[in-house]
């Protein structure tokens, strides 16, 4: 029996054409890193653009500097309330100054304080990030997306004040996650944590819970913009189903929390009194500080997840039996100004006048009650000195003169540039009669030229001058061994009823 002949056989996965991308769902996994990436780029950048600050900078971590912010705005802010940004600035000084302690104060502030503009990126108009990344569409071609983020942002608080909070993006910079639940996030973070007490690993167990409390104060994050989004617009939100299920889920979250912190708790305690080594006693006591502050905020957690439902039903209510506007807005430019622009002055007052005394509102006369008119007139005239109060002598300093032109060379400048109206002149001719004249003349000549390239016409017109400097371009350019750029004709033109007057004259 023989076998076949051996063939080159190819695999059915390789004789076909190239395969097109994978698509979005196989994708997520690049675009998850990707958009972890964008998140630390600004912190990277901050080391890159310290060379740009006035001074010798690069002995400070920039990078550093601002995950240090991060860390203080997020433990600082509250539910309703974010942190201070003097405060931060403030905390940060000392981090700043333990990088460079023989340089001078004014110096760390202004580090801490330009890493903390840098982080809500004051220059930008939306004061936001934009990074540019690339997936693959459902067909496979190659689609390039923005991803916008922020890592810091002010929020308005009570009377006025500005707050620092964290976002969504900054505590993923901060724990090392992109896009991760919460809740399990959370779970898995205190479990743990738990487990780390349990062997005595305190060191490793104080950074567990640290990143235990980002994700509560993520949670918060979550809870308080979509309330805040009811209060906007109640349609905006999902209330049959998605928020509740959210509240249902956190509130069987915060009550797991309570028995595994407490039991948390009790370890840390127990595992401070019997140790010996001093550092893991401070260790523990630091714990107990840190899992104190996340039941503090679960419990502030649950009392606004309880208030949830009675807000959702409040604002339905209000927004729904809310009376709707029965006017619309004014249009200033398309109702008032383009109408008013062809039609002559005569006309367009009219218009204008009738605006104006109906648009600037009512005024409130000085009393508006009987009461208040009666005290008015019966209260005694109060009793002045003739010459009033005496006027202190005021203390005046001549003021020194530091004009460069002196009276004599202006008057000689006007002089040469008293042109008659029809016969203007180039500038360099007028440049070589003032330097036989002055050798700083030409200066002033030059300098009233290019002033007179953009005449102020109405000016001249409203104050009644007969005439004005101009000076035209004509792609000529000036020859001089002094100055530069265009050699402008300069000329005088005569306004309004001059020139008519000059006309009349020449038709004569």
């Amino acid at each position: 029996m023989t076998s076949p002949a051996p063939t080159d056989s190819v695999p059915p996965q390789l004789s076909a054409g190239p395969r097109p991308a994978p698509g979005p769902a196989a994708d997520e996994g690049l675009a998850r890193r990707l958009r972890a990436l964008a998140c630390t780029a600004p912190l990277h950048d901050l080391d890159n653009r310290k060379a740009n600050l006035a001074g010798e900078y690069s002995v400070y971590g920039m990078a550093e500097v601002a995950l240090a912010a991060i860390d203080l705005v997020t433990l600082n802010m509250d539910f309703d309330t974010g942190a201070d940004h003097d405060q931060i600035v403030a905390r940060l000084i000392p981090r700043v100054a333990a990088q460079a302690p023989r340089r001078p104060a004014g110096e760390h502030e202004r580090v801490a304080r330009w890493v903390l503009e840098n982080l809500i990126n004051v220059g930008s108009v939306d004061r936001g990030f934009r990074a540019v990344y690339g997936t693959f569409g459902p067909d496979g071609t190659y689609v390039r997306r923005d991803y916008d983020f922020k890592l810091l942002e002010e929020v308005p608080g009570p009377g006025g004040t500005v707050y620092l909070r964290t976002t969504d993006e900054a505590v993923n910079v901060l724990v090392g996650a992109l896009d991760t639940d919460v809740t399990s996030a959370q779970i898995a973070a205190e479990v743990k944590l738990e487990v780390l007490i349990s062997r005595g690993r305190l060191a490793d167990a104080q950074l567990a819970a640290e990143q235990a409390r980002y994700r509560t104060v993520q949670y918060s994050e979550t809870l308080r913009r979509a309330l805040d989004a009811t209060r906007r617009n109640v349609r905006a939100v999902d209330w049959l189903s998605a928020v509740p299920d959210m509240i249902a889920e956190a509130l069987d979250h915060v009550a797991d929390r309570y028995r595994h912190e407490n039991a948390i708790l009790t370890n840390i305690r127990k595992a401070r009194d019997e140790t010996e080594d001093p550092e893991h006693k401070r260790r523990a006591a630091e714990l107990v500080d840190i899992v104190k502050d996340c039941i503090r905020r679960h419990t502030q957690l649950q009392s606004r997840l309880l208030e949830a439902g009675p807000l959702f039903r409040a604002e339905q209510d209000r927004q729904a039996f809310a009376t709707p506007l029965t006017t619309s807005g004014l249009d200033l430019y398309g109702h008032l100004v383009s109408p008013v622009l062809p039609l002559p002055l005569e006309r367009a007052l009219r218009v204008t006048d009738a605006f104006f005394a109906r648009g600037t509102g009512l005024r409130t006369p000085v009393s508006v009650r009987v009461g208040d008119l009666v005290d008015l007139l019966l209260t005694p005239p109060v009793e002045r000195e003739h010459l009033g109060a005496e006027m202190p002598e005021p203390d005046l300093i001549a003021t020194p003169d530091d004009s460069r032109f002196s009276e004599e060379q202006l008057a000689a400048a006007t002089d040469l540039l008293d042109l008659p109206h029809d016969a203007p002149r180039r500038l360099s001719g007028l440049l070589a009669d003032a330097r036989a004249q002055d050798p700083e003349l030409p200066y002033l000549v030059a300098l009233l030229a290019v002033h007179a390239a953009s005449p102020p016409v109405g000016t001249a017109y409203r104050q009644g001058e007969p005439k004005l400097l101009f000076a035209v371009d004509d792609g000529t350019e000036l020859d001089d061994h002094e100055f530069g750029g265009a050699d402008l004709i300069v000329g005088t033109a005569l306004l309004d009823a001059a020139g008519m007057a000059a006309a009349r004259t020449e038709a004569a």
